[in-house]
Parts: structure tokens; C-alpha cells; sequence
């Protein structure tokens, strides 16, 4: 993912790896275009991580007294 890509939801990363993996699990594929689409899937599957461990850092729970707590 290059600096300049506009920053995706995670529904458009989840859409692009998965596209990746039916690329990956074609028959025709090469294996330079192997290699290229297993660095961009894992490229993406960095993306969701990190971005899925800001939300989660953001998300408050409520606990048994009432009070908030964050995530």
C-alpha cells in the first residue's frame, strides 16, 4: 500500500484481500504473481490489524457499576 493510496474502510481492505485470495487460489497465476499478491494481501492484513487496534483502543465498555472504561 502506497503512502499516496487514499486511506481505505475496513471494508474496502477486506474486499481487496479478498480478491487477493481468489488470485492467489487460481490455477493460471504465476508464482512472481504469487509472491506480488501474497506481499499486497499481507500488506492489507497489516492495514486491517493496525487500523482494528486503534478502534478497539477507542471503544469504552461499561462496567458492573455504570462507569466507562476504555477497551
Amino acid at each position: 500500500m502506497g503512502t499516496k493510496r487514499k486511506e481505505l474502510t475496513l471494508e474496502e481492505a477486506f474486499e481487496i484481500l479478498e480478491e487477493t485470495v481468489s488470485k492467489l487460489e487460481a490455477e493460471e497465476i504465476t508464482l512472481e504473481e504469487s509472491f506480488k499478491e501474497y506481499k499486497q494481501g499481507m500488506d492489507i492484513l497489516k492495514y486491517c490489524s493496525d487500523k482494528i487496534d486503534k478502534v478497539e483502543k477507542k471503544v469504552l465498555k461499561i462496567d458492573e457499576n455504570g462507569e466507562t472504561d476504555e477497551f
